[in-house]
């Protein structure tokens, strides 16, 4: 094989995807409801017949990210190489990713991983497995939908998982959101914030967020602001997580003082998210008012004014 046969074989097993950074929960739906936000991560794959691997990675978290085979992306395009039947055929990849996701602060960075790597692989192979079946893959993957269903179908998503199958309904909210998103200088794992939750919740907290997160779809999907107010309220997961990041409660103050509907912890934190809508232009009063919060705390921030992506993840070089 000459050199331009290797060109053009290399380019056609080659494919560039952007997926959106999520917020999962959104206060009441603790691993139900999320949303996906206009910050992006980039993936360059080109897959190989032979048996290596290169990762390159730059942007946020390049330093701590594996560019090894404990890579995540590179383990869910294994995995969805396997599931297509694949695996024997292409063994080794290229991977390049740029990352603008910020790690461990509950914008979905693990799941955007994932859902880049298995969009990019099933679009190099024709695209065997459907979007269903991507968030099947996706879910094994992360171990919840909350993140991963966002990021592969875009706008607001509640979803559920029924004897193994996941369900998902995605739509557009009859309001354009603003999102406010404050960024600790600290991470926090998943896992340690799972930790601090209890295995069993009172009956008055279950009824507490079984309304909530009824009032917040319904008001999202027929655009009725004034029943935002109270609906990103939450008792099963945020009052247990408040003490893993410092001035939670005064930063939700500041936030709602500064014009907010709502503020909630961005899926496991210590990101919090305060929404609004663009014809209030109340975001940058929002965010500084948050970010001075956190300061009265000695913790330094930065601010993302971000919208609500609506298409998921993208193949970029020919739209799949």
């Amino acid at each position: 094989m000459n050199n331009s046969q290797i060109e053009n074989e290399m380019q056609s097993h080659t494919i560039k995807v952007r997926v959106p950074g999520t917020s999962a929960n959104c206060g009441p739906g603790f691993d139900c409801i999320g949303l996906a936000c206009t910050i992006y991560n980039d993936l360059q794959l080109t897959l190989l017949k032979e048996p290596m691997l290169v990762i390159e990675t730059k942007g946020e978290g390049a330093e701590n990210i594996p560019t090894d085979d404990k890579n995540i992306v590179w383990r869910s395009i294994r995995m969805l190489l396997e599931r297509a039947g694949a695996a024997d055929k292409f063994k080794g990849a290229v991977i390049k990713m740029e990352n603008r996701i910020p790690l461990s602060r509950g914008l979905g960075s693990s799941a955007a991983a994932i859902v880049a790597g298995i969009k990019a692989a099933n679009a190099i192979l024709g695209n065997p497995l459907n979007r269903q079946e991507l968030l099947k893959l996706a879910t094994e993957i992360e171990g919840h939908p909350d993140n991963v269903a966002p990021a592969l179908f875009g706008g607001v998503t509640v979803s559920i998982v029924n004897r193994g199958e996941v369900q998902t309904f995605s739509f557009v909210p009859k309001m354009r959101l603003k999102l406010v998103v404050i960024v600790p200088d600290f991470p926090l794992s998943t896992k340690a914030a799972r930790q601090v939750l209890p295995k069993e919740v009172p009956m008055k907290d279950a009824i507490f967020n079984i309304g909530r997160a009824s009032m917040l779809i319904g008001a999202l999907i027929k655009g009725k602001e004034r029943f935002l107010k109270n609906a990103f309220d939450d008792a099963l997961h945020q009052p247990y997580r408040v003490e893993l990041v410092p001035g939670m409660e005064d930063v939700f103050k500041a936030a709602k003082n500064a014009g907010a509907f709502g503020v909630a912890l961005s899926g496991a934190g210590p990101c919090l998210i305060a929404f609004t809508s663009d014809r209030s232009r109340a975001e940058n009063e929002i965010a500084a008012s948050m970010a001075q919060a956190f300061l009265d705390h000695e913790i330094k921030t930065k601010s993302l004014i971000l919208a609500l992506d609506i298409r998921g993840a993208v193949v970029l070089n020919g739209e799949q």
